[in-house]
């Protein structure tokens, strides 16, 4: 099935406008890439498929962390919370894929996260700051993907849909972010993720474009 949109051509504007989307400034030290946004745009379908994959995923994510620290009752409480808001995004995006003829496809291994959770360290405590903070940069560089998406697809439903999940994305890093407070100091937080971010910038930079979130 054709995956046109009608879609307009995207500027380097549109790319530094893409906050006004979001509730926060964006922490991360690359943007995407222009030609990222017109690989999307011209292979939408690949795209859409990929976005339920990543919500599915999203949602077992935040499962694995209520079975993981089960005595830590507010993270329990938030992870709960946050699965099932991901898997409402799952149910629209699955809406959205069959109302284009598509049907979903098996999941496949998304090399950025897997590069991302690479640095995830062993031992209790650095485990879970690590899980924390990687999960809050990959939901903030959705966020910013979404939001550049949302910018350059043309007026209708399509649009409303990415610039609200955008602003849920946002806030999911925030939520990460919170979490971590609640359990480390404010000075091991920030030294850890500024170390995060600069290998996420890395990442982005060496993976090649593809018509995925990721």
């Amino acid at each position: 099935m054709s995956s046109r949109l009608g879609h307009r051509s995207v500027t380097i504007g549109d790319l530094r406008q893409f906050s006004h989307t979001m509730d926060h400034d964006s922490p991360l030290k690359t943007p995407s890439p222009k030609a990222w946004v017109d690989c999307v745009l011209s292979n939408f379908d690949a795209f859409i498929l990929d976005h339920a994959a990543a919500e599915k995923k999203a949602s077992g994510m935040a499962l694995s962390m209520v079975s993981h620290y089960p005595d830590r009752s507010r993270l329990v409480l938030a992870m709960a919370e946050l699965a099932v808001e991901e898997m409402v995004h799952f149910r629209e995006v699955v809406k959205i894929i069959q109302s284009r003829g598509l049907i979903l496809g098996a999941d496949e291994k998304d090399p950025y996260v897997n590069s991302i959770r690479s640095l995830i360290r062993q031992g209790s405590e650095l485990y879970l700051l690590d899980r924390l903070l990687t999960a809050g940069v990959i939901e903030a560089r959705g966020a910013e993907r979404f939001g550049l998406i949302a910018e350059a697809l043309p007026a209708g439903e399509l649009k409303t849909f990415y610039r609200s999940i955008t602003r849920s994305e946002d806030r999911h890093f925030e939520l990460f972010l919170d979490l971590a407070s609640e359990y480390f100091p404010a000075e091991t937080i920030d030294t850890r993720w500024q170390e995060v971010l600069a290998f996420e910038s890395q990442v982005v930079s060496e993976l090649p474009v593809r018509a995925a979130l990721h």
